[in-house]
């Protein structure tokens, strides 16, 4: 799944760059969308985000692709790798300013795990 941010005047640091909190924002949303779009029937928390290494400043005005992929399939829980990119450079050209893992965890309504259902399923009865 693809999914993209334009970076504005909000979401700068005090240096003029993306601060590093909106992406990571923005990335666990990337995931958490693509998460439910397999599992509609979950309730999805985040459990866990895999090293966390900025590759390199990003400027105001730059249009972020966000590219989700579900790496892992357990019982209660699932993983997607998550690679944040500049949409405007050309497909030869990879610049890739960031990724990493995000793991989710889908609770039941105690907040207690609960198993994954097959891939898709729409409504769950309890």
């Amino acid at each position: 799944m693809e999914n993209y941010a334009l970076v504005l005047p909000e979401h700068l640091n005090h240096y003029g760059h993306l601060h590093g909190g909106e992406l990571l924002k923005w990335v666990d949303e990337a995931a958490y969308i693509a998460a439910r779009l397999d599992y509609p029937a979950c309730q999805f928390v985040t459990v866990a985000m895999d090293k966390l290494s900025f590759q390199e400043r990003i400027q105001p005005g730059t249009i972020l692709r966000f590219s989700v992929e579900c790496t892992q399939v357990g019982n209660t829980s699932i993983q997607y790798t998550v690679q944040v990119s500049d949409a405007l450079a050309s497909r030869g050209e990879a610049r890739i300013f960031f990724s990493t893992q995000v793991t989710y965890v889908n609770i039941g309504p105690d907040g207690a795990k609960q198993p994954l259902p097959p891939c898709g399923v729409i409504a769950v009865t309890p």
